[in-house]
């Protein structure tokens, strides 16, 4: 398992998890490992009743976020659901 993964579930595993943020502000390569697991911690947040949204992402990983139209879903653009959160219409339709 790869740490990304294992500090999602240490992150999805805390009780009371309301909103997950996570700061991208010094990543500078995206991939599509990294995406999968952004969208993985996203759908298991909404879940059980939370969110998980990214900030500050460098302009090539907003390309990438937005090439793969994951954008909206990680809350950087509104969505389907109109408030740019993971818990629009958008999940629902991933489910």
């Amino acid at each position: 398992m790869a740490r990304s993964d294992r500090a999602l579930d240490a992150v999805l595993d805390r009780p009371g998890l309301v909103e997950i943020v996570v700061d991208l502000a010094a990543v500078g390569f995206l991939d599509s490992t990294g995406v999968a697991t952004l969208l993985r911690g996203a759908a298991e947040a909404v879940g059980r009743g939370a969110t998980l949204r990214v900030t500050d992402p460098q302009p090539i990983v907003a390309r990438v976020l937005r090439i793969t139209s994951v954008d909206c879903l990680l809350g950087l653009t509104a969505g389907p659901g109109g408030d740019g959160s993971a818990t629009g219409s958008g999940w629902r339709r991933l489910r």
